[in-house]
């Protein structure tokens, strides 16, 4: 490779990692083409980039950038045979979810590291992350929460108003007859 596309490709990569959340590092080692294609469309159709790259790009990537150069070490460790390298920034658990139905299915891809924001997964924790909740479904639970006591404030207001209604009613009767 040129050094003008290694400067161009470190570059990139580091632009994108300054631009994450969640940075999943993952070992493909094994996976068939057509494997690989799927993950990478379930990863288009969630907004998720997927690189591969030089482990020694990777890691000058990580060296010059603001979000994950105080990891250099820790991600340096991981930087052994195929890397896969996963951004984020939308959705910081949805790489986790898609990785573990993949590696549910065929043991891979494997997961060697995660940074999911300023927090360091390794590779025992893809179950963990996995079955984090995502940002939008966090924000689901606390819209029903708070909607819950509305709810049954206008349920008990609607029971009154029925109940005055029915005594009203009864009342009119008692004086008509």
């Amino acid at each position: 490779m040129e050094k003008k596309k290694k400067i161009e490709t470190t570059g990139e990569i580091a632009s994108l990692m300054d631009s994450t959340e969640a940075l999943y590092l993952t070992d493909f080692t094994g996976m068939t083409v057509e494997e690989v294609n799927e993950l990478r469309d379930e990863f288009f159709k969630s907004n998720i980039k997927y690189k591969v790259v030089k482990n020694t790009l990777a890691l000058r990537a990580v060296q010059k950038s603001k979000n994950f150069s105080d990891y250099n070490e820790k991600i340096s460790e991981f930087l052994k045979g195929p890397t896969g390298i996963i951004f984020s920034d939308e959705d910081p658990i949805a790489p986790a979810k898609i990785l573990k139905k993949f590696f549910n299915k065929s043991e891979k891809p494997k997961l060697k590291l995660a940074i999911v924001e300023k927090e360091v997964y390794e590779s025992d924790k893809l179950n963990a992350l996995a079955s984090l909740l995502s940002k939008d479904e966090l924000i689901a639970g606390i819209v029903f929460c708070l909607n819950s006591p509305v709810s049954g404030i206008v349920g008990s207001i609607n029971a009154v108003i029925r109940d005055l209604a029915s005594v009203i009613e009864e009342v009119a009767k008692k004086n008509a007859a």
